[in-house]
């Protein structure tokens, strides 16, 4: 049971969250839109992060669209951007200079601004599926079971 009663608008529970008030599902669906089809950072790299987040952020939701992260340590980039996320999800008001500074060894500095705007949306996104406590059972697209994991 959610949180919120569902509205008409919107594909998914948590678009028809959003739904009820219809100009921010617009635009946030526009965002999201945006983050995904037009970045510089490869798409698998992003899927990750956003895997990694959800766990951090304990949406099931989110978890069960594609499971646990799935990298290695030698995805170097994939596992930075990962770790960074983590942090943020976690406690953003730790991340500090130096975590910048490993981020420039390996992104530039359009990659990095894409990565933190992406890693902002990503947890906004899913502590909101939180917050509205949208169940495993919700998620239409889920690709694991929340026993599987």
């Amino acid at each position: 049971m959610t949180n919120l009663e569902l509205s008409e608008n919107g594909n998914t529970a948590f678009e028809k969250i959003l739904g009820h008030n219809p100009e921010i599902l617009k635009r946030w669906d526009a965002l999201e839109q945006t983050l995904w089809q037009n970045s510089i950072l490869p798409a698998d790299l992003l899927e990750q992060v956003r895997r990694t987040t959800a766990f951090k952020n304990g949406c099931e939701y989110c978890m069960v669209k594609a499971g646990k992260p799935n990298f290695t340590a030698e995805q170097q980039n994939i596992s930075l951007a990962a770790g960074f996320a983590e942090l943020f999800a976690i406690s953003p008001k730790d991340i500090t200079a130096a975590h910048f500074s490993v981020l420039k060894q390996n992104f530039t500095t359009q990659q990095i601004a894409a990565l933190c705007a992406f890693v902002a949306f990503v947890d906004a996104s899913q502590k909101l599926g939180r917050l509205f406590n949208l169940t495993a059972d919700l998620q239409q697209n889920a690709q694991v079971t929340l026993s599987e994991l």
